[in-house]
């Protein structure tokens, strides 16, 4: 039999931070929001040290700010604790579809961040600020992390609040771009 060589897209939503108890429970780091969602996945696939393996949700729970999770066919600390340290992705396909102009953070990432400036000419040019290194949760709203690339105005990192319209005045996902209404200085 030979397999698929069709590469399906996964993402990352999570991972797993160490053990819980001795009867092979773990505790997860969500990366969803809220951080329950990550358990709407009942299949995860763990990426650790380059290494993919698929396992099963048979129980989970909140636990204190976590989750802690039992993993089919785990039933001991010291088999819990080989997955520690593993990403835990799931198939982008599964992902919910968004509503016009929401977006998941990972479609944010690596995007060029850039900025409008009034040129002596008269014309606006776009100034790039960087690219999206992530994005990071702060209570009000979320912030991009905009780490200088090649052809960036600077070698500063700026951290830029991630406020549709009032900040971010575009997201250009073909073109690869974010356009934001934000001093260069600052």
């Amino acid at each position: 039999m030979v397999a698929s060589a069709q590469h399906k897209e996964q993402i990352v939503l999570g991972r797993i931070t160490t053990v819980y108890g001795v009867k092979g429970w773990v505790k997860v780091h969500s990366y969803t929001e809220p951080m329950d969602n990550i358990l709407d996945y009942p299949q995860w696939t763990l990426k650790q040290q380059g290494r993919l393996q698929t396992v099963e949700i048979d129980q989970a729970r909140r636990h204190g700010k976590g989750l802690v999770v039992h993993l089919k066919g785990c039933e001991d600390r010291e088999i819990a604790r080989t997955y520690t340290g593993s990403e835990i992705l799931v198939e982008r396909s599964q992902l919910p579809e968004l509503e016009a102009g929401e977006y998941y953070w990972h479609q944010l990432q690596g995007l060029k961040v850039l900025v409008d400036s009034e040129a002596e000419s008269g014309r606006a040019d776009a100034l790039l600020l960087g690219k999206v290194a992530q994005l990071m949760e702060t209570g009000a709203n979320d912030v991009l992390v905009v780490r200088a690339c090649k052809g960036s105005i600077d070698e500063r990192e700026r951290l830029v609040p991630y406020l549709q319209d009032q900040v971010v005045k575009e997201v250009n996902l073909d073109e690869g771009f974010i356009r934001v209404d934000w001093d260069p200085e600052f």
